[in-house]
């Protein structure tokens, strides 16, 4: 390897390694933030925390390595092109590609670790890091419940006084409201002197026993005076016992994603075995059901033989007719009965169908999205190297303001493209390669014109127009 490839590799790594550890670090104070509610005053020790933080880590390298690529890429040849370095290159013959070199076969290794991590490494640490929460849950189900607030677990909103106990399982003064499943509201209040939590590593249900309270309970009316009057019912209980769902506890996401959507816990092998089983799951059900409409309306079944009668019935215009008046009526509401049995079954079939694509599109955008990541570390590369080279500008502060500039798109358009193609109204292969086919023209433009000594914008273009504009309505005097 010669000097300048040395050079040129040393100075990259140590602006790349600090930035990495600088977005990574900043990355992870975001995701204590989302998740404080559950690390703040559950009563965990430090190494539960430092392993939940452990298990959420890995999802944030595809957000962090790109960023840190063309935020080095940028900070490296700015620095380059400022202190005039890359004019001594190109006085003794060496190119922009040239020089480039050595920060390709690097680009190329790291891209290759990028695709390893993310579909080994992202895997198993989702998977650890779901069944991590659920674990503590069940292990210390206090966890759930903070005392002096309202905890959100599952169907009720719990608040205690005072926990005690070894692991907070005492808890005194209860008080638990229990939302409604039609979600208007909560209708049902219990409160309690005191109670225990009671869970097994062998059930995802947690108990709540309830000692020496009352049960009050909103009571519907249909009379608008009788509803001022605010009814309820009340019942006094020396025992109640409450079974809370402990996967409730595993609703929120980093990512904005149903946790029981698994396809981020799989890598590429069994995204293609999962996804080959989807497929014939909603063909087998879309052959099913079209089988079973066909019965209901009279469709025959034109690949099954079908004995013809000899003789033609000619059927009457109006079919009605062939019947007396007092079975006209009943012929009309079993025919109208039928079809809205049709739309109902139609109807709630189509949605299971949507949700079942949906979930296929899911599993496709986790498959396509290992691919990105490796793509997405050449790309910022081949912006970032040629728009440092083009501004002339190192250290920390034009350099920081494109690179968020362009990684904002990258990262919105992104999230976007996913968001549509979940939605089914875009193909995931194109949802999930979006931004990266949308920047791409992007790099290549701007290594075109770093190569070829041009700016990044060209005045005389833009200035001709108005220039001969001018002319026109002023012109020289001779």
């Amino acid at each position: 390897m010669k000097i300048l490839d040395k050079y040129l590799l040393k100075t990259f790594l140590t602006t790349f390694t600090m930035v990495f550890v600088i977005l990574f670090f900043i990355f992870i104070l975001q995701s204590v933030w989302l998740f404080i509610a559950e690390l703040a005053g559950k009563d965990l020790d430090l190494i539960m925390v430092l392993k939940f933080l452990l298990f959420a880590m890995p999802r944030i390298v595809p957000l962090v390595l790109p960023l840190s690529v063309l935020l080095a890429s940028i900070m490296t040849f700015g620095n380059l092109a400022e202190n005039y370095e890359f004019a001594a290159m190109k006085s003794a013959g060496i190119s922009l590609q040239r020089a480039m070199k050595s920060l390709i076969i690097f680009i190329s290794i790291l891209s290759i670790v990028a695709f390893l991590f993310a579909n080994n490494v992202i895997p198993y640490a989702e998977y650890k890091f779901i069944n991590f929460r659920r674990n503590i849950a069940q292990l210390k189900p206090a966890m759930a419940i903070a005392e002096g607030q309202f905890s959100d677990v599952g169907l009720f909103n719990i608040k205690v006084n005072k926990k005690s106990g070894k692991d907070g399982n005492t808890l005194t003064g209860i008080t638990i409201h229990k939302k409604s499943p039609l979600g208007d509201g909560n209708k049902t209040v219990i409160k309690a002197k005191n109670g225990e939590l009671i869970s097994s590593e062998k059930s995802s249900t947690l108990h709540l026993v309830l000692n020496d309270g009352n049960y009050y309970e909103d009571v519907a009316t249909r009379k608008y005076e009788d509803m001022k009057k605010v009814p309820f019912a009340k019942s006094t209980f020396k025992k109640y016992i409450i079974n809370i769902d402990l996967s409730k506890l595993n609703a929120v996401d980093v990512n904005n994603s149903n946790v029981s959507n698994t396809n981020t816990m799989l890598n590429l092998s069994e995204l293609t075995y999962t996804l080959d089983s989807l497929h014939k799951n909603m063909d087998t059900e879309i052959s099913s059901f079209s089988e079973n409409i066909n019965q209901r309306v009279g469709v025959l079944n034109r690949t099954m033989p079908v004995n013809v009668p000899s003789k033609n019935k000619i059927l009457p215009k109006n079919l009605l007719s062939i019947y007396k008046n007092d079975k006209k009526l009943e012929v009309l509401n079993l025919a109208i009965s039928t079809v809205e049995n049709n739309v109902y079954s139609i109807d709630g079939t189509n949605t299971e169908l949507e949700n079942k694509q949906k979930n296929i599109n899911g599993h496709l955008l986790a498959f396509f999205d290992k691919f990105v990541i490796t793509y997405a570390c050449f790309l910022m590369f081949f912006i970032g190297a040629p728009l440092g080279a083009i501004i002339r500008k190192g250290g920390l502060g034009l350099p920081i303001v494109f690179a968020v500039l362009i990684f904002i798109t990258f990262h919105f358009i992104n999230t976007f493209g996913k968001r549509v193609s979940q939605e089914d109204q875009l193909s995931p292969f194109l949802g999930a390669w979006l931004s990266s086919l949308i920047l791409t023209p992007l790099a290549i433009l701007l290594t075109y014109r770093a190569t070829n000594d041009i700016g990044l914008i060209n005045m005389d273009v833009f200035m001709a127009p108005f220039q001969k504009l001018f002319q026109k309505v002023f012109p020289s005097q001779k």
